[in-house]
């Protein structure tokens, strides 16, 4: 299950309550950072306004493609780690508005991992160290370590010992 922290609202739907849960201006700043970094193709130059400015985590040689969309009300609470590539469009959010709640928790992506183009990161998961998102995945739970997964819902492919297995098959044929 995800690790998400939940806040009750009433009369309108949680949306409508957007500003009490987080401030206007930081909204503002936030959108603007993440709209210049989705289009900026210098990956040193992206990773320094999201380190900067939104207050994210990001690792070493991580890189994040054109169009990438983070949380823009919660940036802070998305880290990745080092040597990690997030896809083209790919959207990591750290927040849900529903109706009769809004849910905030962390997204944590480890070392070394691939996220595919397209794919959609819920609040709350963590994906472990060396696993394979597949393109237009919507990840809605955490990812083992070195797994290889996709879908929508996600689903796990290949674990990282049936990843090792076909390598090692795929190598003794050569």
């Amino acid at each position: 299950m995800r690790r998400t922290t939940r806040y009750p609202v009433s009369g309108a739907n949680s949306l409508w309550h957007v500003y009490k849960t987080v401030p206007f201006w930081k909204v503002v700043r936030n959108f603007i950072v993440i709209q210049l970094a989705r289009y900026t193709p210098f990956l040193s130059v992206k990773n320094s306004l999201y380190r900067t400015f939104l207050k994210v985590k990001v690792g070493k040689h991580a890189s994040f493609a054109l169009m990438v969309m983070l949380d823009v009300m919660f940036p802070e609470k998305i880290s990745v780690g080092r040597n990690s590539v997030i896809g083209y469009n790919t959207t990591i959010l750290a927040h849900e508005y529903l109706i009769n709640e809004y849910r905030l928790g962390d997204v944590k992506i480890g070392n070394e991992v691939l996220i595919g183009a397209n794919s959609t990161i819920l609040p709350g998961v963590i994906i472990g160290d060396g696993a394979i998102v597949s393109a237009g995945t919507l990840v809605h739970k955490d990812v083992p370590a070195g797994a290889f997964v996709g879908g929508n819902p996600m689903q796990i492919i290949y674990t990282k010992e049936e990843l090792a297995k076909r390598d090692l098959e795929a190598a003794s044929k050569n």
